[in-house]
């Protein structure tokens, strides 16, 4: 469990990486603090998982034992004959601050935390003991993995520096596929795909990180030259800025980052004033940071290892379209059903090679694209070797898809060892999706252990992980590539701040206000006029020019609609003055609403209704949010989120996301949207977010009236954010 639910939160500090965490994460020697000879005991446990294969030197630590497994066993750190490079203490909680102090002492490269009973149980005492480790750490500039952490297995020496039962038993396989979990738990469930034939090269768990986190591991593996490519299970992080680093170095280095997010919380959506905050939650924050510093996010934890492996073995896309050569026409629209929901090309194969499909497949079958080509190629496994060769060779391929059906001896062994040997063969990865529910029978074990093929155990992640393949590749270079946003105009900043004064702390500007907090940043907002009574109303109306909109503007009433305090399309003064006596009449049944007046609009021009907001989060800052707006905006969540300042390339493609895009673009016979001026207004309230990010708390722009000629700011509300140590 991550600490900060506890209320534990540490200043921020740059990322560990090898030259900080080498001693520790790759030992030459190893204490063992209470290391025992007790059947289960997490020393003996330990002590067992280090001692199959592990080169370097084993320190057991116990006043009780003169020896242990036939090697010296030491009374205590200060008798080491050398300072080791890792220190594990499997002791109960209250030893542990004393000997974190004398492993520093003693100059120890790191320590590792097996002890639990701090921060995670959220009681203050428990929560200040974690806080006097991290400050030994901090003073001391010992490293220290945990507490409540299962330590960690470095399969490139190898070495189990972990208490999980019966590593020592387990079938140690080392491949490019470096782990990071902060459950120790459910990471160890992920590494035993070892047994599988499944290689990889580190299993790094942070527990409740003290000191070193899932960031530091993440980055630690960037610089560790056998990963290829880093799987990630987190529920959460105190400092976003070093997720965004962490992950931002592995892009960098052409390391796919692949995340698997827990624990979506509901606390934002509870506590929001605006729409903007109802719709962007913590997981949508945290998907907004990863997307930005390009991880490849998983939705469920089935498809953490599955993509890993992916990534891993396949290399780059050559093209993103993908073969499908299915021995069952079932197989067959199955991977086309999957394909068509996640947007994966699959086009038809050139002629040539359909030409060479049609030499082999039956009349029967079919030489399209995905391919059926039937049964009879269980009797002659060659057929598929010329098969998935037509397909590999087709240049509009940049993968083949091959499901693996019936399973049966000594068929399916024979076909597994054919595949192993062709797969390296050939210009494009052979993706094996083993879709008989006997999971481990005669055959997988060939396909999961060959480093050239990767295996899924559904077609649909298969599928969407070769869609995701795609996207991390071709996205790629855009990410790395400079987007950043317009500067806002001189002075905007201070004509913002002078507006949101008129607000204290933690409270709701009016209608009227928010929108000169906008025009501050050159959103083009709706021509207005404030009315203190019906005769200024009116006034306003000819002025403006009817048909006009009318609307209380109070700062306690922010959704205008379902309070009954706006009326649209008023035609003529008759029309106005009962709306304005009706709008007076609703606003007064709320109860404590102050009332400035009414507002007086400009009716805007027909067009979509999008809306724009923003929001500060406690890990990432200010995010930035776009999507189709109105009354139904909470119903319909057609949102893209990203953190700001967003530049015009982003703001696009957020709004390219949107599910009812294609509205926009002049559907049927509607007319094409100005998206660049959507864009515009996405960008420059990006700025505002972040320049104002210390005062302002929300913002909400509902509804933009996106038309042909342009877009306009119809609605707005700003919240601005509560003073420091105030509820």
């Amino acid at each position: 469990m991550d600490d900060t639910a506890a209320g534990y939160v540490p200043g921020p500090r740059a990322l560990f990486g090898q030259a900080e965490l080498r001693r520790m994460m790759h030992p030459r020697s190893v204490a063992v603090v209470g290391a025992s000879e007790t059947a289960g005991s997490f020393g003996r446990r330990t002590i067992e998982n280090l001692d199959i294969g592990f080169p370097g030197r084993i320190l057991p630590v116990n006043p009780r034992y003169r020896e242990m497994f036939g090697r010296p066993c030491y009374a205590s750190l200060e008798d080491l004959p050398e300072p080791p490079d890792c220190v594990i203490l499997t002791v109960p909680r209250e030893h542990v601050e004393p000997l974190v102090e004398r492993a520093a002492a003693i100059g120890a490269g790191g320590v590792m935390l097996y002890s639990s009973g701090y921060a995670e149980v959220g009681r203050p005492e428990r929560v200040a003991a974690q806080r006097r480790l991290a400050e030994i750490a901090a003073r001391t500039g010992l490293r220290i993995l945990g507490p409540n952490c299962a330590g960690i297995a470095n399969l490139t020496l190898p070495a189990g520096l972990t208490f999980m039962p019966k590593f020592f038993e387990m079938r140690r396989v080392c491949g490019p596929v470096g782990l990071v979990s902060q459950s120790g738990a459910l990471g160890y469930v992920v590494l035993q795909a070892m047994e599988r034939g499944i290689g990889f090269s580190h299993y790094l768990t942070a527990g409740n990180s003290c000191d070193v986190d899932v960031c530091d591991l993440v980055n630690y593996l960037v610089e560790e030259e056998r990963t290829r490519v880093i799987a990630c299970m987190l529920e959460g992080v105190r400092d976003g800025a070093r997720l965004l680093g962490a992950a931002e170095a592995a892009l960098r280095a052409g390391k796919p980052l692949v995340v698997y997010k827990l624990g979506g919380s509901e606390i934002s959506r509870q506590t929001a004033m605006s729409h903007t905050g109802t719709l962007v939650g913590a997981d949508e924050a945290y998907r907004a940071a990863l997307r930005r510093a390009g991880a490849v996010i998983v939705d469920h934890w089935e498809e953490v290892l599955e993509t890993a492996n992916l990534f891993a073995r396949a290399g780059r896309p050559r093209c993103p379209g993908v073969g499908v050569m299915a021995p069952s026409g079932g197989a067959a629209v199955m991977a086309a059903d999957e394909a068509e929901r996640v947007g994966l090309p699959l086009p038809p194969p050139q002629p040539q090679t359909s030409a060479r499909l049609e030499a082999v497949i039956p009349e029967f079958g079919s030489s399209a694209n995905p391919s059926d080509i039937t049964a009879e190629s269980v009797k002659d496994v060659t057929m598929y070797g010329t098969c998935i060769r037509a397909f590999a060779e087709d240049p509009g391929y940049g993968a083949v898809v091959v499901p693996m059906m019936s399973v049966h001896l000594p068929g399916a062994v024979e076909r597994a060892h054919y595949m192993a040997k062709l797969a390296p063969e050939l210009p494009v990865p052979l993706c094996v999706v083993w879709l008989n529910e006997w999971l481990q029978g005669p055959g997988s074990e060939i396909y999961d252990g060959c480093e050239d093929l990767p295996t899924f155990r559904t077609m649909a992640r298969c599928i969407a992980a070769l869609a995701r393949w795609n996207a991390y590749h071709a996205g790629r270079a855009e990410l790395l590539r400079d987007d950043a946003p317009a500067a806002a105009a001189p002075g905007a900043a201070a004509a913002a701040r002078a507006v949101l004064a008129a607000a204290p702390p933690g409270r709701t500007l009016g209608e009227r206000l928010s929108k000169e907090v906008l025009a501050a940043y050159g959103i083009p907002v709706t021509r207005e006029v404030l009315a203190r009574d019906v005769e200024a109303a009116v006034a306003a109306a000819r002025e403006i020019g009817f048909p006009v909109a009318l609307k209380a503007d109070s700062p306690d009433i922010p959704h205008k609609t379902e309070a009954g305090v706006i009326r649209l399309g008023i035609g003529d003064e008759a029309a106005l003055r009962a709306a304005h006596a009706a709008i007076l009449a609703a606003a007064a049944r709320v109860p404590g609403a102050r009332v400035e007046g009414v507002l007086v609009q400009q009716m805007a021009r027909p067009g979509a209704e999008m809306m724009v907001g923003a929001r500060l989060d406690a890990q990432f800052g200010p995010l930035i949010t776009c999507g189709f707006g109105g009354v139904a905006v909470e119903v319909t969540r057609d949102v893209a989120t990203a953190l700001a300042p967003v530049g015009a390339r982003e703001a696009r493609a957020m709004i390219a996301s949107l599910r009812g895009y294609r509205l926009l673009t002049g559907y049927r016979n509607l007319p094409a949207a100005d998206i660049g001026a959507l864009a515009e207004i996405v960008g420059r309230l990006s700025l505002l977010a972040r320049d104002l990010a210390g005062e302002i708390e929300e913002i909400d722009v509902n509804p933009v009236i996106l038309g042909p000629g342009g877009a306009l700011a119809v609605d707005a509300l700003v919240v601005r954010r509560a003073a420091a140590g105030a509820p």
